[in-house]
């Protein structure tokens, strides 16, 4: 077997990896300090919508609670990595135990992740059984949960005011290896055996059912990997702007999240990359164009709230026109023996 035909199973993850390769090197070569910044929270931000992919491409749920799962990590890695003394300064009222603990930043990551994942582990399983809009409800329920714990839980996360004094550990680079690990990990789990019968289960779970394949646990264990991967994203992400609140993980940036799996197409890996790609690069020409109007003063009260408004029309009329998003169930490949990359096309599941 030569090695062609070995990596034709990783032939949309190598795509996809290759794409976002390209992009970082281009980020290098220019140079360009506030292009670096963008495109390393691109990444990061890219980790995060795979990790919602993972779950609601997959089960066919609307996950609201995933940006809160983000949260949890990002507050327990800093917890973690912050030396004694950041940590007295930024809260006087950690718990002493909590103030002595101090670890690299890879194995704070990588806690940060498996708390995420135990909390998901233990208060999502009754979830599992929920479907429709019960389901969503159900995890914009938990979103607000964890939002005011963090909000109020003033000797751990500093409660509403900024937590600061974080190193900034995330570079570009490390963003990206994070991402494309993520990319393999995601699209490994969509083609494995709980892939395959999680995506039953979403197509006719009464099927599903009848051929022996237990949903709520099909749907817990992916829950489960996907507040793991919002976790290490989180950390990541506190890693890289260095001070932030509670506020920083609820509705806005979980707009912003949606919006890039929706656009891009929740059925497909590539749908993932896809939209971050796509909502990053058009939030900031609307920033742009937002920043040029007030600069040059075009509206006497300010012209605010630009950005927020056309990415919503756009993903109302994706809803409307292309339910499944750009990508709808197809994934990018790279063909033998033609320069471009094709589509694989299975039938995509009906909006």
């Amino acid at each position: 077997m030569n090695l062609a035909a070995r990596l034709k199973p990783l032939n949309t993850p190598l795509t996809l990896v290759a794409a976002v390769l390209v992009v970082a090197v281009l980020t290098q070569l220019l140079g360009v300090s506030l292009l670096t910044r963008i495109v390393t929270v691109m990444f990061v931000s890219l980790m995060v919508v795979l990790g919602l992919q993972l779950y609601m491409g997959n089960s066919g749920i609307l996950n609201f609670a995933h940006i809160g799962f983000m949260g949890i990590g990002a507050y327990t890695a800093v917890l973690f990595s912050m030396t004694s003394e950041a940590k007295v300064l930024t809260n006087a009222d950690l718990y002493p135990f909590l103030v002595q603990l101090h670890l690299p930043f890879l194995p704070s990551l990588l806690i940060g992740g498996l708390v995420a994942a135990l909390v998901a582990a233990v208060i999502s399983y009754p979830l599992m059984r929920l479907s429709d809009a019960a389901a969503v409800i159900t995890t914009f329920a938990l979103l607000v949960i964890i939002h005011v714990v963090l909000l109020h839980w003033d000797r751990v996360t500093n409660g509403p005011r900024t937590l600061f004094g974080v190193d900034n550990y995330t570079s570009l680079w490390t963003s990206l290896v994070f991402a494309v690990v993520t990319i393999f990990a995601v699209y490994l789990f969509k083609e494995s055996r709980i892939g395959l019968r999680l995506r039953a289960t979403r197509d006719d779970h009464y099927a599903a059912a009848s051929i022996g394949i237990n949903m709520v646990v099909m749907r817990w264990l992916a829950f489960i990997a996907s507040a793991f991967i919002a976790g290490v994203g989180g950390g990541l992400w506190a890693h890289f702007i260095t001070s932030f609140t509670p506020y920083s993980f609820y509705l806005a940036e979980t707009f912003v999240v949606l919006a890039m799996l929706v656009i891009g197409g929740p059925y497909s890996v590539s749908g993932a990359v896809v939209g971050t790609l796509v909502v990053t690069a058009a939030r900031e020409v609307l920033r742009g164009i937002e920043n040029q109007v007030n600069i040059l003063q075009l509206f006497p009260q300010g012209f605010f709230g630009f950005t927020e408004v056309v990415l919503a029309i756009v993903l109302i009329l994706i809803l409307v026109y292309r339910p499944t998003g750009i990508m709808g169930s197809r994934e990018l490949r790279w063909p033998r023996r033609r320069g471009h990359a094709e589509l694989a096309q299975p039938a995509e599941p009906e909006a």
